[in-house]
């Protein structure tokens, strides 16, 4: 699932009355990744140096430059291109005096690591300026001999650890050790004024259906991600077979990135389950809240523990039932039979019971799900209570605010 560049905005923090402010003098914030392209780790960049800005501070971010560049010039913040985004050794040891020169010349309080190669050359640039050291540990990544777990511990160095669930708060500990008192729990946060139903004209969702070659009448389960095969599609196909119900339709929505032969293996199963005439796959969507009012139901089948778990909670922000496997943030963000059902990981037949319970939900049902998944999204994971949370974490670290609760398992 690819999202346009223009889609980042800051329209996610509210209003100057509701935006978070600083509990002591507003600080520059250095933040720190590879690049700017239009992933999860950027988007959070961009909305945290929008909240920076809004609350009086001066947002920095130092990367090789993107796509998003832009998004963070609107914010109010600046862009410093430095190549943050090699892992050659003696670069990153240049990045080290880079970042030390910048930290100087612009009196930077707080580095915000998001990334291992960035924190290799952000922490010693911290200890040489007496600043302070903050990273966020965004995914399990692949520790599979020590020297992976070494480079990845890293991300375990910040005075304060930000992870991005109390799934990978667990991991954390478990893995690398890493102290509860360092470790805060901040989710990651989604823009509920762009996934936002009142916001979504009729136009809007009539032109996907035309697009996508949609029967009018028939409800639509949508699984939204790119194509890999960690995120539960060829179950998702087998759950929709063994539903038996041919008076639906199905959506995969996301690109296979040049995984071709993913795709084709999805291709062929859809023959062989004979769910032609039943599943689309879709290769592109610029307009992702339409595509959630399309829905009925929205699916994430992931067979590995998600992170956090985007798609889940921008479906209850759109106000949609929620079927996600039971592991890793889900079971932090989808509330059983309050909006929406946690199912076993790479089990077709839960899955199937799942999809049914969604579908045949009644009016009034659907409804107070409905208005109880906005609520979930609004008041637990909006971008405004992430951005709030992480600039309690600068606070805490200068020592002018106790920040948040670590929240931990």
């Amino acid at each position: 699932m690819n999202a346009s560049p223009d889609n980042t905005t800051t329209a996610g923090l509210g209003n100057m009355e509701t935006a978070p402010l600083f509990a002591g003098r507003p600080p520059t914030v250095l933040q720190v990744l590879p690049a700017l392209g239009q992933g999860g780790v950027e988007r959070g960049t961009v909305e945290v140096a929008a909240a920076v800005t809004a609350a009086g501070g001066r947002a920095i971010v130092a990367s090789a430059g993107g796509m998003m560049e832009h998004a963070l010039k609107r914010a109010g913040a600046e862009h410093v291109t430095l190549p943050l985004d090699s892992k050659n050794p003696l670069v990153m040891r240049g990045n080290v005096g880079r970042l030390v020169d910048l930290i100087k010349a612009e009196g930077v309080d707080v580095i915000h690591a998001r990334s291992r190669a960035p924190a290799w050359s952000a922490l010693p640039a911290a200890r040489r300026t007496g600043i302070h050291f903050v990273t966020t540990f965004h995914g399990t990544y692949n520790a599979s001999w020590w020297g992976k777990r070494r480079y990845n511990a890293i991300m375990t160095r910040g005075e304060r650890v930000i992870a991005i669930s109390r799934f990978i708060a667990g991991h954390m500990h478990k893995i690398y050790g890493t102290p509860a008192s360092r470790i805060r729990v901040i989710h990651r946060g989604v823009d509920v004024a762009r996934f936002d139903p009142a916001m979504v004209s009729a136009e809007r969702v009539i032109k996907l259906a035309r697009a996508w070659r949609l029967d009018e009448g028939l409800p639509v389960v949508m699984l939204p991600g790119r194509l890999t095969r960690w995120k539960g599609q060829t179950v998702f196909l087998d759950a929709v077979a063994e539903l038996g119900r041919r008076d639906i339709r199905v959506l995969l929505v996301g690109s296979d990135q040049g995984r071709t032969g993913y795709r084709d293996e999805l291709e062929s199963q859809i023959r062989h389950l004979d769910l032609g005439g039943v599943v689309r796959l879709v290769d592109h969507c610029d307009d992702m809240p339409a595509a959630y009012m399309l829905a009925d139901v929205v699916v994430s089948a992931s067979t590995d523990p998600e992170a956090f778990g985007r798609v889940a909670v921008e479906g209850q922000a759109m106000g949609r039932p929620v079927v996600a496997t039971d592991h890793g943030g889900s079971r932090e963000t989808v509330i059983e039979g309050e909006t929406g059902w946690r199912v076993t990981p790479g089990d077709s037949a839960a899955l199937a019971v799942g999809l049914g319970k969604a579908l045949g939900l009644d009016p009034a049902a659907r409804h107070r799900m409905a208005a109880r998944a906005v609520a979930n999204a609004r008041d637990n994971f909006s971008t405004a209570v992430m951005c709030a949370r992480v600039l309690a974490v600068y606070d805490e670290v200068l020592g002018v605010g106790p920040g948040p609760e670590p929240n931990l398992p």
